[in-house]
């Protein structure tokens, strides 16, 4: 557990420093929500009905734009294969890596999500559900993003093959955050059956994504 504990304050620090990644993801989420209000034009109950999927579609894009240095700086150099190599489980540690990742990537997004919500014409409500659903989703983008990423870290030109790899997985987690964003704002679906699917798919991701990252780091390292 100590080595855990050391590995995400590692990771942590190193993503909050300049050109870490995280502060890059903010502002990539924080420009796609500032600019659609002008692409969408001054219809405000439109801006309303569509500001649930454009935070989240946001979310998924600013996830996806920093999941490739979730393995790639430690390839680089080599602290990969002193972490594949050490007496703590790799399962363990891409799961520890995952949670940083999420810690420093993930959770500020959720926290500009109310901020972010009165530029989409949002009530409190609206805005609460959006940031509810963001918590139980993100999870599911980092742990489903960390397999493309072990898949891709060592691989030329990775980075597309890791979105073309996590895109498609992380559709459901899309859908039924919207969806569960929507059930508040406009129904008649009920805001518990996507939220409770929603949360399924971060457990699923949280068991299955470890694993799977750790097989394919050990197939690639080899």
């Amino acid at each position: 557990m100590t080595a855990l504990s050391a590995l995400i304050r590692r990771d942590i620090r190193i993503a909050l420093r300049v050109g870490g990644g995280a502060l890059i993801g903010v502002l990539f989420f924080l420009t796609v929500v500032v600019l659609m209000p002008f692409a969408v034009g001054p219809d405000l109950a439109l801006l309303s009905r569509l500001g649930p999927a454009i935070l989240w579609l946001g979310a998924l894009l600013a996830s996806l734009l920093t999941l490739d240095r979730l393995f790639m700086a430690d390839h680089e150099d080599g602290s990969l294969d002193l972490i594949t190599m050490s007496r703590t489980p790799l399962e363990l540690a891409c799961a520890a890596k995952a949670l940083a990742h999420w810690l420093a990537a993930g959770l500020p997004l959720i926290v500009a999500t109310p901020v972010l919500g009165l530029l989409l014409n949002l009530d409190m409500v609206a805005t609460a559900a959006v940031a509810l659903t963001l918590l139980a989703g993100t999870p599911a983008l980092t742990f489903t993003g960390m397999i493309g990423a072990a898949l891709a870290v060592t691989l030329h030109r990775g980075g597309l093959l890791m979105a073309v790899l996590v895109l498609p997985l992380s559709i459901p987690v899309l859908i039924f955050g919207v969806a569960a964003s929507q059930a508040v704002i406009v129904g008649p679906m009920t805001f518990g059956a996507p939220f409770s699917i929603l949360c399924a798919l971060s457990l699923v991701s949280l068991v299955i994504g470890p694993f799977a990252a750790a097989a394919s780091l050990r197939h690639g390292l080899d």
